[in-house]
């Protein structure tokens, strides 16, 4: 056998053991330099900034805020106008209605038409109420001939009031114009003058066309006797 060859089989003398690597400069060990590979550290992707939209909101909001602004006041006037309409019309109608609350009073014993007329108060819409009161002798054709002589003076009944005792009859009518009327002092006298014509050929018909066929039941019960 060859001396070489016995040479190679034979460890090698001086050398160290392989020891693993743990991260110490192999210089402060006394050893030459050994490199060692870097690693390469991955580089995080540059960051990327997204503008903000344009502000649209501020100045469409501003402008739909305002145009509901106007909307709502509008609305509030509107509303604030209609109810002193309304309550101007309730408090006129009670000062024309009398109290329930209170007893009916008799119909009198003679034949009477009053008739006061009544508007609504200032800033309002100034309509024209009438209140027609009648007594007179009771009879079947009484609220017929009131009603036809009402719509021959396009007058609307608002509210009635009635009372028949003893063969006499007083009834009490709040009236309207069915379409408005004027505000004249002329105009309204009138009007009164008109009304208060009418009822009284309805409570006298005798007075204005003769002798009436129906008599009254007062007028019957008083011959009996």
């Amino acid at each position: 056998m060859m001396p070489g060859s016995m040479a190679a089989r034979q460890p090698l003398q001086g050398k160290q053991e392989l020891q693993p690597y743990d991260g110490r400069d192999p210089s402060a060990l006394g050893g030459s330099p050994v490199l060692v590979p870097r690693q390469q550290e991955s580089a995080a992707p540059p960051a990327v900034r997204v503008a903000p939209p344009p502000d649209m909101s501020s100045s469409s909001g501003s402008g739909r805020s305002a145009t509901e602004a106007r909307a709502l006041k509008v609305h509030s006037e509107a509303e604030r106008r209609r109810r002193e309409r309304i309550n101007a019309h309730l408090a006129t109608l009670r000062r024309m209605v009398p109290d329930t609350r209170q007893s009916t009073p008799l119909p009198p014993e003679t034949d009477e038409v009053s008739i006061e007329l009544h508007t609504g108060d200032a800033g309002a819409d100034r309509t024209v109420y009438i209140r027609a009161s009648i007594s007179c002798a009771d009879r079947p054709d009484l609220v017929a001939g009131l009603a036809q002589a009402f719509h021959g003076l396009r007058l609307k009944t608002v509210r009635a009031n009635m009372t028949s005792l003893g063969g006499r009859a007083r009834h009490v009518f709040v009236l309207c114009m069915e379409d408005g009327w004027g505000s004249a002092g002329a105009s309204l006298r009138s009007l009164k003058e008109a009304v208060r014509q009418a009822l009284a050929r309805v409570a006298s018909p005798e007075t204005a066309y003769g002798s009436s066929p129906f008599q009254s039941k007062r007028q019957m019960i008083l011959e009996s006797h």
